[in-house]
């Protein structure tokens, strides 16, 4: 079972927007018949108390997976009504704040009393239902990209780099990531998917984190069709945030085994401080890439990287493969996660995986999370030419057209979609081929990505 705090937290906040949402509801239902007045008002409660129903029963039943693609659908429903109130709620406050504003302005520069009928403020019709139209399109949209989340878009985009070696030039590279195989629930619509990645006959396959949301047994149902993904040159991976299943509940990890690890963790924490060769800051980061996990969590991890290996797929975990062609070699580096926020694991190490390849002309580095880049790659490894990421999803809700793009993600990441380029060094950040919580994608839809060096 999950915290309950949250869920209370949010169904509070539910009722008091309705409350609220419910005054101005009645003051545009005032035109409007008794007996249509009356349904009015009862949709309005009936959506509201099925909503907080809802919301109150998720971490009672989120676990269960007879249920689990009801259950994800009724609370991305509820999470689009919370967004639409909150929207409705904004106009409704702004309307309110200029009545209150005329209020006084009648009771202090008018000098009227302050309970003469004549400086009531009315409140504006217009705002009140652009409030409701603007919370309705939103609310209209989320609904739409269910719709979505199979929707496979291929992005074909040509890298130019002056260190390509010449039998590279014209390769075919299809990148993968954030498959999230456990919010699947239609191996037909993913099959389609695999085929169009296929059809594509890519020379390289490279799928850059994020296979599962928790669990190996994700790809019990999926493992056949993914394993049909073939290249010449073969299909790579990395293990993303979610691989790892560091945010499932795992039943013996108990408190015998948290001071197991505490223990453990203060033991290689001395080892390093006597040390003196490393430095404050390696050791800082050593301590990060530090993990004891609890037997079944290790055998997830385990189950993980062997059904990689039995799809055919090679996977990376801090090291390096060369790539030959016609006598010519790339160097394809692949760690594990290493993200630059707080909240994320930083388990890759660049420094072990980067060793061997000083001397290869071109080199491309797959690693799940953009912030990486930033943080680490630009700065200190400036002849990894090619950087290949994921993690961000798009935030699967936002807008691109022809010279304008925007999604709420870039609020958080600053690479979070598609190619960047600083000096030599490009990024190309993927927009993730499955969903992760919201079932659908709202104008970032999931991605299969083309690249070709030329």
């Amino acid at each position: 079972m999950r915290s309950t705090t949250g869920f209370y937290v949010l169904t509070t906040l539910l009722l008091l927007m309705d409350i609220y949402i419910f005054q101005i509801v009645k003051y545009l239902g005032n035109s409007l018949s008794p007996r249509t007045k009356l349904i009015v008002f009862a949709i309005f409660w009936g959506i509201s108390v099925l909503s907080i129903i809802v919301t109150l029963s998720f971490p009672y039943v989120y676990f269960n997976a007879r249920y689990k693609v009801l259950i994800t659908y009724a609370f991305s429903v509820v999470v689009g009504l919370f967004f639409f109130k909150i929207l409705c709620t904004l106009f409704f406050l702004i309307d309110d704040i200029r009545r209150l504003l005329s209020w006084l302005y009648n009771i202090t520069i008018n000098k009227k009393k302050v309970f003469d009928a004549e400086i009531s403020v009315s409140r504006s019709a217009f705002i009140s239902w652009l409030g409701i139209g603007i919370g309705s399109t939103l609310f209209g949209s989320l609904l739409v990209g269910f719709t979505n989340k199979y929707n496979y878009n291929v992005k074909r985009i040509k890298l130019k780099f002056s260190t390509t070696p010449t039998a590279f030039k014209g390769i075919k590279i299809v990148q993968l990531s954030d498959i999230h195989s456990g919010s699947f629930d239609d191996k037909e619509a993913v099959a389609k998917g695999v085929q169009k990645v296929l059809d594509l006959k890519p020379d390289l396959i490279l799928f850059t984190g994020d296979l599962v949301n928790n669990i190996a047994s994700e790809m019990d149902d999926y493992t056949q069709i993914f394993a049909k993904l073939q290249a010449p040159l073969g299909v790579y991976s990395v293990l993303g945030n979610h691989d790892y299943g560091d945010y499932y509940k795992w039943d013996d990890r108990t408190e015998s085994h948290r001071e197991k690890e505490f223990a453990a963790k203060l033991a290689y924490e001395q080892q390093l401080n006597a040390d003196a060769t490393i430095s404050e800051s390696t050791k800082v980061d050593l301590l990060q890439h530090y993990r004891l996990y609890s037997p079944m969590q290790q055998k997830h991890l385990d189950d993980l990287k062997a059904l990689q290996a039995n799809m055919g797929w090679k996977l990376l975990l801090n090291e390096h493969v060369i790539i030959e062609k016609n006598n010519d070699k790339i160097a394809l580096i692949g760690i594990e996660n290493w993200g630059a926020r707080a909240n994320f694991p930083k388990y890759g190490r660049l420094d072990i995986a980067y060793k061997g390849t000083e001397q290869l002309p071109f080199k491309i580095l797959m690693s799940h999370d953009p912030s990486h880049w930033d943080a680490q790659i630009t700065t200190q490894y400036k002849t990894i030419d090619l950087t290949l990421a994921g993690h961000t999803h798009g935030m699967q809700f936002g807008i691109e057209i022809p010279g304008f793009r925007w999604s709420p993600i870039q609020y958080i990441y600053k690479q979070w979609a598609g190619i960047y380029q600083k000096q030599n060094q490009q990024l190309y950040v993927n927009r993730g081929f499955g969903f992760l919580g919201y079932p659908g994608r709202v104008g970032i839809l999931p991605e299969i990505t083309l690249i070709e060096l030329v």
